[in-house]
């Protein structure tokens, strides 16, 4: 072998024997994505049949509501649920619902001539596939004569599906900022050996590391309020209950996950064993947690795990102050959540972190 390339060849052998003497390191680059692609697979496969969920909101008309709901029922892909008050424009703004139906508002000879309200979200595709096959079964029901029908939308502000979403575009940022922000920081400097120039001063750990927590605070709060200001002036997303609530949330939001950003940070020695660690706590929530739809959308067994979660108790509680206009003593179980993560992940980090 030519002496030229035996530096190159005994350089590359040693950083593979060091690779792979660092399990964690070869698990979080070869195994996780595995293990994630197939979980995704099986969660997101394709099903047999489309479920459509539509909620029946009852104003008199028992006879046509009656009729609708067994024509649905027997059609196999519906889900009704039937309602008597204005909880419906919530459900569909949240993603809850496909489809809101409000029948003829009478039983007279004269119903036939009468209007079926449908209210969709129009910019939900399964909102729009709902209409065309709730509309589908009126026809069957009705013959070969279309049945009257009276199309509305969600559009005043804080109904619409913009509204929803940028509270859980907040969340995912705070997210990210918290974990990443400070969990990679502080792992990259320590395999930058940087860390251990504080040993030789008589600095605390708690000092530092709550020093890490709040810079990153102070670099999140400019991130958030360009946010919401593009959002008030693309589309028109304002705030309904108070600024202050609105502040404290995000700011407990930004605790709650620069502190797990410390726990994850307490220990790692590589790169590559935080990112995969942060990925771990980050794609559950992603999906779990109520970002681009309502986390009641995941079946009822899972649904307690799922309110336990830091995102989805963020996301919770800035859709109630910005959609509803709820008070903090309204919020009080999703406060006491980001509060309770931030502390626990704190005070664990403190414990066990290592220069």
């Amino acid at each position: 072998m030519s002496h030229r390339l035996t530096p190159l060849v005994e350089l590359t052998r040693a950083r593979i024997k060091e690779f792979f003497r660092e399990p964690a390191a070869i698990f979080w680059v070869y195994g996780f994505p595995l293990i994630m692609a197939i979980s995704l697979g099986i969660a997101f496969r394709e099903r047999p049949k489309t479920q459509i969920t539509v909620d029946l909101v009852s104003r008199g008309g028992e006879s046509a509501m009656t009729d609708l709901r067994e024509a649905l029922a027997a059609d196999g892909r519906f889900t009704v649920q039937v309602l008597s008050d204005d909880s419906w424009r919530r459900r569909l703004r949240d993603g809850k619902t496909d489809l809101v139906i409000l029948p003829p508002s009478n039983d007279s000879p004269t119903e036939a001539a009468s209007e079926w309200e449908l209210w969709q979200e129009p910019r939900r595709a399964e909102s729009l596939f709902a209409r065309q096959a709730v509309e589908n079964v009126l026809l069957k029901q009705r013959g070969a004569t279309p049945p009257p029908l009276q199309d509305h939308e969600l559009s005043e502000a804080g109904s619409r599906y913009i509204d929803f979403l940028v509270p859980g575009l907040l969340g995912i940022n705070l997210m990210g900022g918290g974990l990443f922000g400070v969990g990679f920081v502080l792992v990259d400097m320590r395999v930058k050996k940087l860390l251990k120039r504080f040993l030789a001063t008589p600095l605390r750990h708690r000092d530092f590391l709550l020093s890490v927590i709040l810079s990153r605070l102070l670099f999140m709060l400019p991130e958030i309020c360009a946010l919401l200001g593009l959002s008030w002036l693309l589309f028109g997303v304002g705030i309904q209950g108070s600024v202050l609530s609105l502040i404290v949330v995000i700011l407990l939001g930004g605790f709650a996950f620069a502190g797990l950003g410390l726990l994850i940070a307490s220990r790692a020695t590589t790169l590559e064993t935080a990112s995969g660690l942060l990925n771990l706590v980050m794609l559950p929530m992603y999906v779990l947690s109520g970002v681009f739809f309502s986390s009641e959308r995941f079946p009822a067994a899972v649904q307690p795990f799922i309110r336990l979660l830091p995102l989805t108790a963020l996301n919770d509680a800035l859709r109630g102050v910005m959609l509803e206009g709820l008070s903090l003593g309204d919020l009080w179980r999703p406060v006491l959540t980001l509060i309770a993560w931030g502390a626990i992940s704190f005070a664990i980090a403190l414990r066990i972190f290592r220069w």
